[in-house]
């Protein structure tokens, strides 16, 4: 039996289990495992600036391709703590990435060693595992763990933590006899599929909400296939937006409150049920529960059994994979359209279309400083439907979901639930090296691409090139929106005025010099008629670097103050169910 240390053990199981890049910062109590990296050559590794820009960039890169499980690295102590919070993200949104820490010597663990933490413990709740080997043997049968855990049911982040002492001990394995543990996955009965097509059959205005279950599981072609089957309208929720393309007749747009379209919430309110498959029904997609579920019957499929009924009792739950669940329905309405057993849906697809026709939002507009809704009708001009965008969270993601358009599956890359500031920069990087094919652009508001920005760094370095769309209003908009219930504006201001930056006034760092700073290249922008020279100059930019570029967008500071102090889509809803008395809660002004 061949014999080799623990840590290359571990590297033998993940190049086994076909990991070919990883995102990490070397250390101390992580070295032994850096040079069984090094010394198996099968692994690239990208060096971060900050560990949690790794756990981000491992992030990015599962959510960008099927199949994928990015690798997040770092050593003991801060090093984990630091990937806590890309470990939440991924388990909010169902991503599967590995996080390998380092750790102090097994029997020092108790004793307050320096950078000695109890990561098991802390990552524990955000993860499917969170485990210290301290048996060197066990390492081997960990990593494969993890990687069976992170591909089985409901998909999510794992993290191993490995002691030095445990690395560096010797063990039996052979990595040529290596197999991969069995994944499972449930999937929907042909009994099942028939009752919720039953369901649907008997309504008269039905709709189907695609969540990001069915992105993970790679059935957006059946989810489509599906839809024309039975002719019923769909409204992806923000994580399963891409899963049917923008301008497909089917498309409905996206329900609820922020991301969100008018048409969308329209076509909701006269529903009369709807088919959930692979979605959780997340606050800002439903809004207030009363109004969402007023007079409309709902199906609820999901590979979570314990998602079934968690948020509200659907009136049939289904537990399965979005993929075999869709096979199925694709399969049985076949039979039923065969049959005649399917009725004519085509009005109310048509009344849904004449909705998404009749109540788009204005987006252009002349005026400087520029207003947002004017960056987004360029960004449609600029960018094709390949375009991969990455965005987390703010007003710039809020409008970008109003405005953008999106095609494919796995197109709009998002942090959904967790949306940790900072996450763009490093995800977007992710995208990149597991799609380095792709037209990649991020978009940020000035304080999201101010928290991990030196990862620019990591873009310049390695050549990943994609295009970063910062609109900077120098606001805080959304912090500043919800203190309006506390009547204050409080550690908001981020304008001041830069001596060193003239033409910035005041609207503080200069974004441009930074970029430029670390290696990158960066173009400002301030007129409207400048936006789109801007965009077609940062995509010959990036063919030429091969480096991240960025694109400024100077706003006006007060833009985006004008929302609706109530963010609940009841409003909306009940404004366009025709009570007068709510004004709409759009996040942009509707003129």
């Amino acid at each position: 039996m061949p014999r080799m240390t623990a840590a290359r053990a571990a590297v033998e199981v993940l190049r086994a289990e076909g990991v070919t890049d990883a995102f990490g910062v070397p250390g101390a109590a992580i070295n032994p495992f850096y040079a069984a990296l090094r010394d198996s050559g099968a692994i690239e590794h990208v060096l971060t600036r900050h560990v949690e820009g790794a756990s981000h960039m491992a992030e990015g890169y599962s959510r960008a391709k099927a199949g994928n499980i990015g690798v997040c690295i770092g050593t003991s102590g801060p090093a984990g703590t630091d990937m806590v919070t890309g470990l939440y993200s991924a388990s909010a949104d169902s991503v599967p990435i590995l996080c390998i820490t380092g750790q102090a010597p097994v029997a020092r663990l108790h004793k307050e060693d320096f950078q000695a933490v109890d990561i098991e413990s802390i990552a524990g709740p955000v993860t499917k595992l969170a485990m210290t080997v301290r048996e060197a043997a066990q390492v081997p049968g960990a990593v494969s763990k993890a990687f069976q855990l992170m591909r089985s049911g409901r998909p999510g982040p794992v993290l191993i933590d490995l002691p030095v002492d445990v690395q560096q001990t010797e063990i039996e394995f052979d990595p040529d006899t290596y197999a991969p543990l069995p994944v499972h996955r449930p999937a929907a009965s042909r009994a099942q599929i028939e009752k919720a097509m039953a369901m649907l059959a008997a309504a008269q205005r039905p709709l189907i909400v695609s969540g990001g279950g069915v992105v993970q599981a790679e059935a957006s072609a059946l989810l489509v296939e599906f839809a024309e089957l039975v002719g019923a309208p769909v409204v992806p929720t923000l994580m399963g937006w891409g899963s049917i393309p923008d301008d497909h007749p089917l498309m409905a747009g996206m329900a609820g409150l922020q991301t969100a379209h008018r048409y969308a919430n329209a076509s909701l309110l006269a529903s009369d049920f709807v088919l959930g498959i692979g979605n959780r029904w997340a606050n800002r997609h439903t809004g207030g529960l009363e109004k969402y579920r007023q007079g409309r019957s709902f199906v609820h499929v999901d590979i979570e059994p314990t998602q079934i009924g968690r948020i509200f009792a659907p009136d049939y739950g289904i537990v399965s994979d979005a993929h075999a669940a869709l096979t199925r329905f694709v399969e049985v309405a076949r039979v039923w359209r065969d049959a005649g057993r399917l009725p004519d849906r085509t009005a109310w697809a048509d009344s849904c279309r004449a909705r998404k026709q009749t109540m788009q939002r204005r987006t252009h507009f002349d005026t400087v400083p520029i207003k947002p809704q004017r960056v987004y009708e360029e960004m449609n001009r600029a960018f094709g439907a390949e375009t991969r965008y990455v965005s987390t969270i703010g007003l710039s993601q809020i409008a970008a979901a109003q405005f953008l358009h999106v095609y494919r599956p796995r197109h709009w890359i998002n942090a959904g639930q967790a949306g940790p500031l900072g996450w763009t920069v490093p995800a977007a990087l992710g995208v990149c090296r597991a799609a380095p094919e792709a037209t990649v652009v991020a978009l940020s508001g000035d304080y999201d691409f101010q928290f991990m920005l030196e990862e620019l760094a990591v873009g310049a370095q390695f050549n990943l090139p994609y295009l970063h769309v910062v609109v900077n209003n120098s606001y805080l908009g959304l912090i500043r929106q919800a203190q309006r219930g506390f009547d204050m504006d409080y550690c908001v201001q981020l304008s001041y005025e830069n001596i060193n930056s003239p033409g910035i006034g005041s609207y503080g760092v200069d974004h441009v010099k930074v970029a430029e700073g670390l290696g990158c290249k960066a173009i400002r922008v301030s007129e409207p008629a400048d936006l789109l020279p801007a965009l077609e100059e940062a995509k010959k930019l990036m063919a030429t670097h091969q480096v991240p570029v960025l694109v400024e967008v100077i706003l006006e500071p007060v833009t985006n103050i004008a929302m609706g102090t109530e963010l609940d889509n009841t409003v909306e809803f009940e404004e366009l169910a025709g009570n007068p008395k709510h004004a709409p809660t759009a996040i942009l002004p509707l003129a």
